[in-house]
Protein backbone atom coordinates (compact mmCIF):
# COMPACT_ATOMS: atom_id res chain seq x y z
CA UNK A 1 0.00 0.00 0.00
CA UNK A 2 3.34 2.49 0.94
CA UNK A 3 4.74 1.76 -3.00
CA UNK A 4 1.13 2.29 -4.34
CA UNK A 5 0.12 5.57 -1.99
CA UNK A 6 3.28 6.85 -1.72
CA UNK A 7 2.96 10.41 0.09
CA UNK A 8 -0.87 9.73 0.59
CA UNK A 9 -0.25 6.50 2.52
CA UNK A 10 -0.17 6.97 6.72
CA UNK A 11 -1.59 4.63 9.32
CA UNK A 12 -3.36 5.90 12.40
CA UNK A 13 -4.66 4.72 15.75
CA UNK A 14 -7.46 6.85 17.03
CA UNK A 15 -8.28 7.53 20.22
CA UNK A 16 -11.21 8.66 22.63
CA UNK A 17 -11.03 12.05 24.06
CA UNK A 18 -9.48 11.16 27.16
CA UNK A 19 -6.67 9.41 25.21
CA UNK A 20 -7.38 5.90 25.32
CA UNK A 21 -7.41 3.79 21.88
CA UNK A 22 -10.25 2.70 20.43
CA UNK A 23 -10.93 -0.71 19.26
CA UNK A 24 -13.34 -0.25 16.06
CA UNK A 25 -13.86 -3.97 14.85
CA UNK A 26 -16.09 -2.11 11.80
CA UNK A 27 -14.44 -1.78 8.67
CA UNK A 28 -15.17 1.22 6.06
CA UNK A 29 -13.73 1.72 2.58
CA UNK A 30 -14.77 4.05 0.35
CA UNK A 31 -13.16 4.55 -3.26
CA UNK A 32 -13.48 7.36 -5.48
CA UNK A 33 -16.07 8.84 -3.18
CA UNK A 34 -19.09 6.31 -5.40
CA UNK A 35 -18.29 3.14 -3.93
CA UNK A 36 -18.54 2.57 -0.17
CA UNK A 37 -18.44 -0.52 1.68
CA UNK A 38 -19.39 -0.86 5.69
CA UNK A 39 -19.49 -3.78 7.90
CA UNK A 40 -17.05 -6.09 10.05
CA UNK A 41 -15.25 -7.78 6.88
CA UNK A 42 -11.94 -7.96 6.44
CA UNK A 43 -10.06 -7.48 2.78
CA UNK A 44 -8.71 -10.64 3.18
CA UNK A 45 -9.82 -14.74 2.50
CA UNK A 46 -10.36 -16.06 5.68
CA UNK A 47 -12.44 -13.22 6.19
CA UNK A 48 -14.73 -14.14 3.48
CA UNK A 49 -14.47 -17.80 3.49
CA UNK A 50 -13.82 -18.64 7.23
CA UNK A 51 -15.27 -15.88 9.37
CA UNK A 52 -18.79 -14.89 10.49
CA UNK A 53 -18.56 -11.72 8.68
CA UNK A 54 -20.21 -9.49 6.90
CA UNK A 55 -20.44 -6.01 4.76
CA UNK A 56 -22.80 -4.39 2.84
CA UNK A 57 -21.32 -1.99 -0.03
CA UNK A 58 -23.17 0.43 -1.99
CA UNK A 59 -22.30 1.85 -5.57
CA UNK A 60 -23.73 5.68 -5.87
CA UNK A 61 -23.13 8.26 -8.06
CA UNK A 62 -24.60 11.37 -6.02
CA UNK A 63 -27.96 12.76 -5.11
CA UNK A 64 -29.87 16.33 -5.61
CA UNK A 65 -27.33 17.69 -3.39
CA UNK A 66 -24.46 16.42 -5.37
CA UNK A 67 -22.68 14.28 -2.66
CA UNK A 68 -22.91 10.55 -3.36
CA UNK A 69 -23.67 8.30 -0.29
CA UNK A 70 -19.76 7.59 -0.06
CA UNK A 71 -18.55 11.24 -0.40
CA UNK A 72 -21.24 11.74 2.67
CA UNK A 73 -19.78 8.98 4.32
CA UNK A 74 -16.21 9.96 4.23
CA UNK A 75 -16.30 13.60 5.46
CA UNK A 76 -18.60 12.72 8.23
CA UNK A 77 -16.58 10.07 9.77
CA UNK A 78 -13.20 12.29 8.99
CA UNK A 79 -15.50 15.17 10.49
CA UNK A 80 -15.24 12.74 13.80
CA UNK A 81 -11.72 11.85 13.46
CA UNK A 82 -10.80 15.51 13.46
CA UNK A 83 -13.40 16.65 16.18
CA UNK A 84 -15.24 18.62 13.86
CA UNK A 85 -19.00 19.91 14.31
CA UNK A 86 -20.76 18.99 11.92
CA UNK A 87 -24.14 19.49 13.12
CA UNK A 88 -26.73 21.31 11.23
CA UNK A 89 -29.20 20.88 8.52
CA UNK A 90 -28.56 19.03 5.76
CA UNK A 91 -25.23 18.75 3.84
CA UNK A 92 -24.32 22.74 3.95
CA UNK A 93 -22.99 22.04 7.41
CA UNK A 94 -20.90 19.19 6.66
CA UNK A 95 -19.14 20.94 3.47
CA UNK A 96 -18.42 23.80 5.24
CA UNK A 97 -16.59 22.23 8.56
CA UNK A 98 -14.88 19.96 6.02
CA UNK A 99 -13.95 22.13 2.99
CA UNK A 100 -10.72 21.36 3.24
CA UNK A 101 -11.29 17.92 3.24
CA UNK A 102 -13.62 18.20 0.00
CA UNK A 103 -10.55 16.29 -2.03
CA UNK A 104 -9.59 13.34 -0.86
CA UNK A 105 -5.90 14.48 -1.47
CA UNK A 106 -6.25 17.56 0.64
CA UNK A 107 -7.80 15.30 3.43
CA UNK A 108 -4.77 13.63 2.98
CA UNK A 109 -3.06 16.80 4.48
CA UNK A 110 -5.75 17.92 7.04
CA UNK A 111 -5.32 13.78 9.08
CA UNK A 112 -1.15 14.24 8.75
CA UNK A 113 -1.22 17.85 10.70
CA UNK A 114 -3.99 17.17 12.94
CA UNK A 115 -2.52 13.44 14.19
CA UNK A 116 1.09 15.30 14.40
CA UNK A 117 -0.48 17.83 16.56
CA UNK A 118 -1.99 15.41 19.03
CA UNK A 119 1.50 13.12 18.65
CA UNK A 120 3.36 16.58 20.29
CA UNK A 121 0.96 17.07 22.72
CA UNK A 122 1.52 13.54 24.10
CA UNK A 123 5.41 13.71 23.22
CA UNK A 124 5.65 17.20 25.26
CA UNK A 125 3.45 15.91 28.41
CA UNK A 126 -0.07 16.57 27.49
CA UNK A 127 0.71 20.37 28.02
CA UNK A 128 -2.18 22.86 28.05
CA UNK A 129 -5.18 21.88 26.08
CA UNK A 130 -5.29 18.79 24.22
CA UNK A 131 -5.89 19.65 20.56
CA UNK A 132 -8.50 18.41 18.21
CA UNK A 133 -8.15 15.14 16.18
CA UNK A 134 -8.30 11.43 17.19
CA UNK A 135 -5.31 10.28 15.05
CA UNK A 136 -2.08 9.26 16.12
CA UNK A 137 0.48 8.22 13.88
CA UNK A 138 1.24 4.90 14.17
CA UNK A 139 5.17 3.85 12.99
CA UNK A 140 5.06 2.14 9.58
CA UNK A 141 7.58 -1.02 10.27
CA UNK A 142 10.35 -2.51 7.73
CA UNK A 143 10.70 -5.87 7.30
CA UNK A 144 14.24 -7.44 6.06
CA UNK A 145 14.11 -9.77 2.97
CA UNK A 146 14.13 -12.74 5.43
CA UNK A 147 11.41 -11.30 7.77
CA UNK A 148 9.16 -10.99 4.66
CA UNK A 149 9.41 -14.55 3.54
CA UNK A 150 8.67 -15.90 7.12
CA UNK A 151 6.00 -13.33 7.39
CA UNK A 152 4.41 -14.31 3.83
CA UNK A 153 3.94 -18.25 4.89
CA UNK A 154 2.83 -17.67 8.37
CA UNK A 155 0.37 -15.26 7.31
CA UNK A 156 -1.06 -16.96 4.01
CA UNK A 157 -0.61 -20.48 6.35
CA UNK A 158 -2.55 -19.53 9.23
CA UNK A 159 -3.74 -15.49 9.48
CA UNK A 160 -5.97 -15.41 5.30
CA UNK A 161 -5.79 -19.39 4.55
CA UNK A 162 -6.94 -19.54 1.24
CA UNK A 163 -10.00 -21.45 2.31
CA UNK A 164 -10.52 -23.83 -0.64
CA UNK A 165 -10.73 -27.61 -0.30
CA UNK A 166 -7.18 -29.22 -1.40
CA UNK A 167 -8.08 -30.47 -4.16
CA UNK A 168 -9.50 -27.14 -5.46
CA UNK A 169 -5.71 -25.71 -5.07
CA UNK A 170 -4.57 -28.73 -6.33
CA UNK A 171 -6.21 -27.54 -9.69
CA UNK A 172 -5.91 -23.91 -9.09
CA UNK A 173 -10.02 -23.32 -9.68
CA UNK A 174 -12.06 -22.08 -7.15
Amino acid sequence: MREAGGERFAAYGIENRHGSPVYVHAKICVVDDRWATVGSDNFNRRSWTHDSELSAAVVDQSDATGLSYAARLRLTLAAEHLDRDVRGTGDDALLAAMADCIDPSDMVGAYRESAARLQAWHDHGQLGPRPPGRLRPLPIPCLTGLERIVSKGFYEGIVDPDGRPRSLRRQGIY
